[in-house]
Parts: C-alpha cells; sequence; structure tokens
C-alpha cells in the first residue's frame, strides 16, 4: 500500500509543477484584479497550493493506474500469459495504445509459430538429407569391400560392381547439386538471368539430350510444331532444370505409350506442357509432390533413382520467374505438368 501511494506520488510530483503554475497565475489575476484584504488572500493562496497538490496527486494516480496496467500487459504477453487479443484491455483513453500492443501481440505470435515451422522444417531437412545421403554412401561402401575383400579378381562381377559403384556416385554427386540448388534458392542466393531466347531450337536441344533414353524404353519421345520465331523471356539455364527434370521424370515413369513436350502460343504468354502416359500420381498425393524428398508410393517402387528435390526445385524456379508449375494426374492413365512463360 504504501509502495503504491509513493509512486502515485512520483506522477504526483510530475505533474504539480504544471498544476502551481497555473494557480500562480490564477492568484496573480486576483491580486491585480480583484481587491481582497490579507487573510482573504492568504486563504485563498493556501486552498489555490492544496487544491494544486489534491488535483495533482489524483492525476498522478490516475496515470499511475494506467501505466502498471500496460506494463502488467507486456509483461503478460512477454511471459506468454495471453493467449488472445481479447485480453489486452487498457480501457477507452488508451484505444491508440491498445490497438498497437495488440497488433505487436499479433506479430510476436506470428514471428513465434514462424520460427517453430522454420526449427520443425530444418529438423526434417536434415533427416532426410542424412538419409538420401546414406544410401548411395552405403551402397559404394559396400561393392568397394565386396571387391576388396577378393571380388575384384573375378572378372565376371568386377567390372559389374565397380559400374554400379560409379552409378552411386553419380547419384550422390546429383543429390548434391541438387541440395547446393534449391539451398540457393530458398535463400535468395541463386542468380538469375533473364533475356529473351528462341523457344523452338532450345526445346529441341533438350528433347535430343533424352531420344536415346525414351528410345531404350520404345517411347514415344515427341514435341508438337512451334513457330521457329517464338520467343520467350526467361533465366534459359533455370529453365533447362525445369524441363529436363519433368522430361526425366516423365521417361522414367512410363513404361509404354509416349511422352509429349507441347507449347501453345497466347497473346502474351505461352503455356508449355509435359504430358506423359505413365503410371500417374493418386489425387492425395499431387498436393505433396513439390515438397522437398517426397516421393509417391508408386515412385518409390519404380525406381530408387533420383534425389526426391527435382519438382522441389522447379517449384522453386518457376516462382522466380513469376509463374507456377500446375499438374493434373490420374492413376495408370499419365501425368500432365504445366507452367506459363512470358513472350
Amino acid at each position: 500500500m504504501l509502495n503504491r501511494f509513493f509512486e502515485n506520488f512520483k506522477y504526483t510530483r510530475i505533474y504539480l509543477k504544471e498544476v502551481l503554475f497555473a494557480a500562480v497565475l490564477i492568484f496573480l489575476t486576483v491580486i491585480f484584479f480583484v481587491d481582497l484584504a490579507l487573510p482573504y488572500l492568504l486563504v485563498f493562496v493556501f486552498s489555490e497550493i492544496f487544491s494544486a497538490i489534491i488535483f495533482s496527486y489524483y492525476l498522478g494516480k490516475s496515470i499511475a493506474i494506467r501505466d502498471r496496467q500496460i506494463i502488467q500487459t507486456i509483461r503478460s504477453i512477454r511471459e506468454n500469459r495471453i493467449d488472445s487479443i481479447d485480453e489486452i484491455k487498457l480501457g477507452a483513453d488508451c484505444n491508440e495504445l491498445e490497438n498497437e500492443i495488440k497488433e505487436t501481440f499479433v506479430k510476436i505470435r506470428s514471428d513465434l509459430s514462424n520460427m517453430k515451422k522454420l526449427e520443425l522444417a530444418r529438423t526434417e531437412f536434415l533427416g532426410n538429407v542424412s538419409h538420401e545421403l546414406r544410401t548411395p554412401i552405403f551402397a559404394i561402401q559396400g561393392f568397394i569391400e565386396t571387391l576388396l575383400d577378393g571380388a575384384i579378381n573375378d572378372e565376371k562381377v568386377n567390372k559389374k560392381f565397380l559400374e554400379k559403384a560409379l552409378r552411386h556416385t553419380g547419384n550422390l554427386n546429383d543429390l548434391l547439386n541438387d541440395l547446393i540448388d534449391i539451398s540457393m534458392i530458398e535463400s535468395g542466393q541463386m542468380s538469375m538471368s533473364y533475356r529473351y531466347f528462341g523457344l523452338k531450337d532450345y526445346l529441341e536441344n533438350i528433347i535430343g539430350e533424352f531420344k536415346p533414353i525414351a528410345e531404350k524404353k520404345s517411347l514415344d519421345l515427341k514435341m508438337n510444331k512451334i513457330n521457329p520465331e517464338l520467343k520467350v523471356f526467361g533465366d534459359k539455364d533455370r529453365l533447362k532444370q525445369v524441363f529436363r527434370n519433368l522430361i526425366s521424370n516423365a521417361i522414367k515413369y512410363t513404361d509404354s505409350g509416349s511422352v509429349e513436350v507441347e507449347v501453345i502460343e497466347e497473346d502474351k504468354s505461352v503455356i508449355c506442357y509435359v504430358s506423359d502416359s505413365g503410371i500417374g500420381i493418386s489425387e492425395k498425393e499431387l498436393p505433396r509432390i513439390f515438397e522437398r524428398f517426397y516421393r509417391t508410393e508408386l515412385g518409390i517402387t519404380k525406381s530408387d533413382e533420383g534425389t526426391g528435390l527435382g519438382l522441389a526445385i522447379v517449384k522453386h524456379i518457376l516462382e522466380a520467374h513469376q509463374t507456377k508449375i500446375e499438374v493434373s494426374s490420374k492413376l495408370g492413365k499419365g501425368s500432365k505438368f504445366s507452367f506459363r512463360m512470358k513472350k
């Protein structure tokens, strides 16, 4: 109680100067304009001083109560004892301050939530990376140990084991490159070089890289007719990653039929499609296929190759081009990926 009194008195001293100054002005006005006897004048002076002190005390008390309420509210926010902005109430005379505190509370909660999500994503990412790295490393280690244990002298298996080890080193290299790419993209450190370039020859060269792979699986890899003069705006190298990932996946998950690259020209943009007649993607898995390291159930059984980062990289690169990847698919009937590019 005594502490509250002295706290109130602290605020009283702050406002007492202003109130006394006003009282002095009133006193001087009375002296010059009102004819009073000395006893009445003294009574008036003391009553003015007493009134000033009382007024200052109650004004200070009111300010002290409000300040204690503000301090208590801020302390409660800091100690996570407030769950909703509805619990933040400072009174009608502090509406602006109350709104500022509420906005700060909402932002703090949002930042904390984002930090928890980032921490969870980081933990999940590290776990996935460890798992993905472990697979090729263990395979390479196993092949080398087998060769050192004597298989190197067996002409029937030594070359086969070395070829498998080489394939896994390639997978490991692909994984590391994809990890570097997605890390740079997500951190905003990947530089993009935007320019206009001819689309027809560009796509023909990319498709030419995959022709031998498609022919080995007896797949018809084709492209529709494209205007030779058509030019699009973007980063050629990064968009090449997009097309390579989409075409590679289409071939990988298609056993028979065709893989088609199609370009539809519009007034100010073009729509690019990569479609296949492969195993398709279930409806429940479609929302997750662009997550890092996510593989569909059929994809896992179909192939152990790939990093699980390809579609995540595709998504990020296209977002950097102010566009987005879309997909439609049905199990057993193939998939179709599409995105727009600026002409």
